[in-house]
């Protein structure tokens, strides 16, 4: 017998021998584990796809080395829904396996696969060390979540619930509109709590793993441990035994999580929640596959004819636009909970600021006014820079010389506690150096004071570091805390940063766009947007939505819970329209403007992108055949096609990039585009030259 295996590699799939099956009938085997070899020293865990007993022609069929499973772990809903990611996102069948699997399920030597073996799960009502993934009940039955199981709502709530309830009666889909602090969260738990009394499992996604360290508790307390929490901070025993309780006779009927949740498997999925939306954090990056987690739960949501409610102060365009033609349901929810007011948002232009020589570092005047007026009454303030690090850069202050990445293209970022200059793209690190290597001054010219380092250079740019500095100058009496990729690497930073400031053992949180995303405190009463220009400028089709969306979420913060909200917006293009829109809360207007130049140059919403990406360590032979492959897509699609040109980032990890990008039709036929991408593909790889090019799609980039 014969096994097509999916294996974690890019391909679909590769066939092996079947020696001596453990099932009575080859169709059991569908959707259990594999070992096989790989390669003369290789040994891989794959996923059988399907059996047979047509011996491929023509090439040596290897056999495997052990069937590991006696039942499937992989269910027909979850292979439907890989197979509709790969052919959607235009990737192999092993780049999704690689993803939706944990870890621990593809085992590669003997103590993992130790750790993969099947195993009784835990008792229910048990706890998993370090995970809090299962919760005790000294009563031994979960918490009554009857009536709805959160707090009250209030009359704009229930009439909001209400219509979502009508909405789902007509419509598989309903974007639910709710400004910021109007109690969306509580919507969900009666939503949850209707759904789980159906005896329907519910899935709740979340942008960010922050995200759920806050709710998480909340949705413990109602539901108990008919809740698992899933997401890539988990140990891959943590995320494996999630996935076995998920596949066994007594499930999580609730899944709070983010995007790799999709993944799960699901016996009774009937409502899909997406929280915030809007946010990019649902799209993968890398590796592949590069799906976006709202869109993939739509289709997750439909195969099981179950209902999805996307959640949002700041809808994504294309999200508002198929509300508007009336594809998806609409609800809105005007009005904060408790009649909370909306916060003032009030802009200072830094470049008046600046002139007169009135900044004091990255503060204005008027911030630091506010800001010493919220600490005197106790209260809490959150600072947001959207850059890491001390400073994006040094540069030489005689020749103006900068260190630069050997692997990227781009600049190294100064992080000063650790004395170091860091690529945030390929993790390289090298110390600040002692003098110019350009110009190489002699020590007499060093500057008296300091140290060589800083006597010889000039930081440029400011980041969260640099911002947790000079607010130790600013406000010495202040107690800071600073949340991004460098101080929360791990659930448990997120967990301890979140929980101190949510205590109130400080006063001041900086962070990046991580504190921008549902974070609910309710000292906040300042909000302070130190560069909104950082978020202006960027040369991207989608910068104004994104910057609405960030700095409206980020407004969102201040005044919930009865405490007056005052927002102060920094920025040196203070009479912009976008400014005024945010300021204004004229998302309408912002939506407008925006898709009237969408719509004439063909973006988004009313076309489909499709970035087709070439990767190779020598820049001239990858200028050639992306120049080569760039003119047999015009010859297939004509003008559809742009490039090739290079990406503001045209080196990572030493490999050269170039980008051509495909303005496609909605009525365009995936299957015929996924046809010609892949015939022109092979084309260009079947060159000798070509071999070791890598060429990638990414569909409906952000």
């Amino acid at each position: 017998m014969y096994a097509d295996v999916i294996l974690p590699i890019p391909f679909d799939s590769l066939t092996y021998l079947v020696p001596n099956p453990t099932q009575p009938a080859p169709r059991d085997l569908r959707g259990c584990r594999i070992i096989v070899p790989l390669g003369k020293n290789k040994i891989y865990t794959g996923i059988i796809l399907r059996t047979h007993e047509n011996a491929p022609q023509g090439v040596e069929v290897k056999p495997a080395i052990e069937v590991l499973d006696q039942q499937p772990v992989v269910n027909e809903q979850q292979f439907a829904f890989w197979q509709w990611i790969a052919h959607y996102y235009l990737c192999p069948l092993g780049d999704v396996m690689k993803a939706a699997l944990p870890g621990a399920m593809k085992p590669k030597d003997e103590a993992a696969l130790k750790l993969a073996s099947p195993r009784p799960l835990l008792r229910r009502g048990s706890t998993m060390r370090g995970g809090g993934l299962m919760t005790n009940n000294p009563n031994g039955h979960s918490p009554s979540f009857g009536g709805g199981g959160g707090r009250p709502l209030s009359p704009f709530q229930q009439k909001a619930l209400d219509e979502i309830e009508t909405s789902f009666l007509h419509k598989d889909v309903t974007l639910l509109h709710g400004v910021t602090s109007s109690g969306k969260t509580e919507l969900y738990i009666h939503l949850i709590a209707k759904f789980l009394e159906e005896g329907k499992q519910v899935l709740y996604l979340l942008p960010e793993i922050a995200l759920t360290t806050q709710i998480t508790e909340r949705l413990r307390r109602i539901f108990g441990d008919r809740m698992g929490v899933y997401h890539s901070k988990f140990s891959d025993a943590q995320r494996l035994e999630v996935y076995r309780r998920q596949a066994s006779a007594q499930p999580y009927q609730l899944i709070l999580g983010v995007r790799s949740s999709i993944f799960l498997p699901f016996q009774r999925l009937g409502l899909v929640i997406v929280d915030e939306e809007h946010e990019q954090s649902y799209k993968q990056q890398e590796p592949a596959p590069r799906y976006h987690a709202r869109n993939a739960a739509i289709m997750l949501a439909h195969m099981w004819g179950a209902k999805t409610l996307l959640g949002t102060a700041t809808p994504s365009f294309e999200v508002y636009h198929l509300a508007r033609k009336k594809r998806y349901g609409y609800v809105q929810l005007t009005q904060r909970y408790r009649d909370m007011q909306l916060p003032t948002i009030e802009v200072v232009d830094t470049k008046e600021a600046k002139r007169k020589r009135l900044m004091k570092g990255a503060f204005s005047p008027r911030l630091i006014e506010v800001m010493q007026a919220a600490l005197m009454r106790h209260e809490q303030i959150i600072l947001f820079q959207n850059r890491r690090g001390f400073s994006s850069f040094i540069e030489c202050k005689t020749c103006g010389w900068v260190p630069r990445c050997p692997h990227c293209d781009v600049t190294l970022t100064l992080h000063k506690k650790t004395a170091s200059l860091t690529c945030h793209y390929c993790g390289y690190t090298t110390r600040i150096p002692q003098r110019c290597p350009a110009c190489s001054p002699p020590p007499s010219q060093l500057a008296l004071g300091g140290s060589p380092a800083q006597s010889a250079f000039v930081s440029v740019g400011i980041g969260t570091e640099r911002i947790e500095e000079q607010l130790s100058t600013l406000f010495p009496q202040a107690t800071t805390l600073r949340m991004d990729l460098d101080t929360a690497t791990t659930r448990a930073q997120y967990e301890h940063i979140i929980s101190d400031f949510s205590q109130h053992k400080a006063d001041i949180l900086i962070g990046t766009q991580m504190v921008t995303k549902g974070l609910d405190f309710d000292r906040v009463s300042v909000v302070g947007v130190l560069d909104a220009d950082t978020m202006l400028n960027l040369p991207d089709f989608r910068s104004y939505e994104r910057a609405f969306q960030t700095l409206s979420q980020v407004a969102g913060r201040a005044g919930r819970n009865n405490t007056f909200g005052h927002v102060i917006l920094q920025t040196r293009s203070a009479d912009s329209d976008i400014i005024r829109q945010i300021t204004q809360g004229d998302y309408w207007q912002m939506f407008y403007e925006q898709m009237t130049e969408r719509q004439l140059f063909h973006y988004p919403p009313f076309y489909r992108l499709i970035y087709v990406y070439l990767r190779h360590r020598d820049d001239q032979l990858l200028e050639h055949l992306a120049t080569d492959m760039a003119t047999k897509l015009r010859t297939a699609f004509g003008e559809r096609v742009l490039g090739p040109d290079r990406p503001p980032v045209s080196r990572i990890h030493s490999l050269y990039i170039r980008k051509i990008m495909l303005k496609m039709e909605l009525t365009a036929s995936i299957d015929k585009v996924r046809q010609t991408l892949t015939a022109i593909q092979q084309q260009i790889q079947s060159m000798p030259i070509a071999k070791s090019v890598n060429i990638y799609y990414d569909v409906d980039p952000l």
